[in-house]
């Protein structure tokens, strides 16, 4: 993050970029400050996404260097795939709205008809160019030659794409008042896209509910299939996957389980953060610790708050 980026033997500092990555790197010098912050932002949000469950998302630490649960085509990697596709191609559409970049500016004006009461205008996400550059960044290691099943790359590729269709479906349309004395007499209107939490949020519900596939011929080609017969059809915006999760209870290296021992946990929640479930049965020990927060505010005239600090004690819990 420290990289000026403005020399092409730049690139060459990036770990695990291919061939093509590299190309591009040097061509579009001026958008890998865009790719390197969508990199930072994916971490920090699968992150925080996944806080509350036995995954926490640690095993992304590594990147580009992923541990075992990234690389066998697990949930886990479905969602890593999917947030970090979406990522680059966010950071890149709102770096063009925000005029970073030279070869790219808003967004196009929508070809819907605005309502009686507002017009297009503002500086729009230019979700087209993001698309554009964020898929031939983040596909071409799945096009190369580089190591890996023709399974596992097009459970990628297909991860990918869908990470992609979730930020596109989510572009909305965003307004600004005018008018005197605050009223909203006209609105100006552009579309714009949510914060990346928001998608990684429904990235994760999409994870719950991934799909376990196989990768075998129908007709001239192979296609990933749904293991379930009965189930319906792989959509565009699901996630897949092709080998089942560790539990993500005990340490386990070679599957790249870190264990949920000394995990802090919630007692008194009945969900993915409750000691039952985060501890996997084992139990938890309890300990007392001391925290300082503000307190006792008062507003001053004009115009700030005063406040205390206090301590108090409270009680945490941890996995055995």
């Amino acid at each position: 993050s420290e990289v000026a980026w403005n020399e092409s033997h730049h690139c060459r500092l990036l770990a695990g970029l291919v061939p093509d990555q590299l190309q591009m790197c040097r061509r579009n010098l001026e958008v890998m400050h865009s790719v390197v912050r969508a990199a930072r932002h994916t971490k920090s949000a699968c992150q925080q996404t996944f806080a509350d469950m036995r995954w926490n998302c640690s095993s992304i630490q590594r990147a580009p260097g992923f541990g075992p649960d990234l690389l066998k085509g697990t949930r886990e990697s479905a969602f890593v795939y999917a947030l970090a596709a979406a990522a680059v191609t966010h950071a890149i559409a709102q770096a063009c709205a925000s005029g970073e970049l030279p070869l790219c500016s808003c967004g196009p004006v929508p070809a819907e008809v605005p309502a009686p009461d507002f017009r297009w205008g503002g500086c729009g996400d230019n979700l087209r160019y993001g698309l554009q550059l964020g898929a031939a960044f983040a596909d071409s290691p799945l096009k190369s030659s580089k190591p890996g099943t023709q399974a596992l790359k097009a459970m990628n590729l297909h991860n990918n794409a869908a990470g992609r269709q979730v930020l596109s479906d989510s572009l909305g349309t965003r307004c600004q008042c005018h008018g005197v004395s605050g009223s909203c007499s006209v609105k100006t209107c552009w579309k714009g896209l949510p914060n990346l939490a928001e998608i990684a949020s429904d990235l994760k519900s999409r994870y719950l509910a991934a799909i376990k596939v196989t990768h075998r011929l129908v007709g001239p080609r192979k296609q990933l299939i749904a293991k379930e017969m009965d189930g319906r059809p792989v959509r565009e915006t699901d996630l897949v996957y092709l080998t089942n999760s560790p539990d993500y209870c005990t340490p386990s290296p070679h599957l790249g389980s870190l264990g949920t021992q000394d995990r802090q946990c919630n007692k008194t929640s009945a969900g993915s953060d409750g000691c039952n479930l985060m501890c996997c049965g084992r139990g938890y020990n309890a300990y007392t610790e001391e925290v300082e927060e503000r307190c006792h505010c008062k507003y001053r005239w004009c115009c700030y708050v005063v406040c205390k600090r206090c301590r108090r004690k409270v009680e945490r819990y941890v996995c055995k």
